[in-house]
């Protein structure tokens, strides 16, 4: 079969591999329905995460299962299930603590973008619809293995609560899952900070009350002019650079939170500076399993269509700006579809 590797930066190669085998008995083959490329991805494919060895690509994904191992008991074969790029068994003490991205066997997922995929940990990792889907949801479905459950874990990190009000920084499609579920979780202000017409756009249908398109200290001061001098009370980091992470401290009020789910590179924090400014950080990586089964619904019973960030086209000159090092195709084909 097909699968896309990673070679090295700017490297990236679609080779023939041999089909995987279950390997352990807590593992499931999965066949794809709907895969795709993740921010992430692009740390390297940009140069700024090392590459020892050709890496197999592909953490967000959905489908259906085609083998189990002996010792899996929750999902069956011809089941569609939906998985989070962190693996995890469910049952260790920070998995039950709601933390499974901390989990005492934690992997990471690899290998999504091809036909076919070996899940380990299948029984903590995998969660299961009761009946398939139809190909309309199949986006949606997608979105709830990363992106959504990352810009989730985001709103809930920061501590978004009803009436409260809500600041995302970054508009990429964790930030947009990010205004998605501040909104679920009744914020009664969302202010998206983008530069991005077509993102606005979408910030706007999933919840946004207020576009901000400057940066920087530009940004924050938009920001205290909002909130009338006093700053957010729940800021989303969905970025992960200095930029970003230095905007989302001096857009929070003080014992105001900040959910940071973008992977820092670079990020460095005064130490005097946290002390008193009285800010709550929480982030990481996000514990995507936790929320899985809350977000399927949502997406099954159509409250949410979170699958429409992947029908963004952003503009070359946008894509150049961030991403001068990546081609037509590769910028623009954000959903593949197997």
């Amino acid at each position: 079969m097909l699968a896309t590797l990673l070679y090295s930066p700017g490297d990236v190669r679609c080779e023939e591999i041999a089909e995987p085998t279950i390997e352990k008995p807590t593992d499931a083959i999965v066949r794809l329905s709907a895969s795709c490329i993740c921010g992430s991805d692009l740390w390297p494919y940009r140069g700024l995460q090392d590459i020892e060895s050709p890496q197999h690509m592909g953490h967000e994904y959905c489908g259906i299962v085609v083998e189990v191992g002996s010792a899996v008991r929750t999902v069956r074969p011809g089941q569609f299930v939906v998985g989070s790029f962190c693996l995890s068994d469910n049952t260790c003490p920070h998995c039950r603590f709601g933390f499974q991205s901390s989990c005492e066997q934690r992997e990471f997922m690899k290998g999504a973008q091809a036909p076919l995929a070996r899940v380990p940990l299948a029984d903590g990792t995998l969660v299961a619809t009761d009946e398939l889907p139809s190909d309309d949801l199949i986006p949606s479905l997608l979105a709830t293995s990363d992106v959504l459950g990352t810009g989730w874990y985001a709103a809930d990190a920061a501590g978004v609560q009803e009436g409260s009000t809500a600041v995302v920084v970054g508009d990429g499609a964790v930030g947009l899952m990010g205004v998605l579920a501040a909104r679920q979780m009744g914020a009664g202000r969302i202010i998206a900070m983008s530069r991005h017409k077509s993102r606005q756009d979408l910030a706007l249908e999933f919840g946004a009350t207020d576009i901000i398109s400057e940066r920087g200290d530009e940004g924050v001061a938009r920001i205290k002019e909002l909130t009338k001098g006093v700053g957010a009370d729940s800021v989303l980091e969905c970025v992960g650079t200095e930029q970003s992470m230095q905007q989302a401290m001096n857009c929070a009020r003080p014992g105001g939170k900040i959910g940071f789910v973008g992977v820092p590179h670079g990020v460095q924090f005064d130490g005097q500076t946290l002390f008193f400014q009285q800010k709550s950080l929480l982030g990481g990586p996000a514990p995507v399993r936790r929320f899985l089964p809350h977000l399927m619904d949502l997406v099954l019973d159509r409250t949410i269509n979170p699958g429409k960030v992947f029908d963004l086209e952003v503009p070359l000159a946008d894509v150049a700006e961030g991403y001068r090092a990546m081609d037509e195709r590769r910028a623009i084909k954000t959903l593949l579809r197997l």
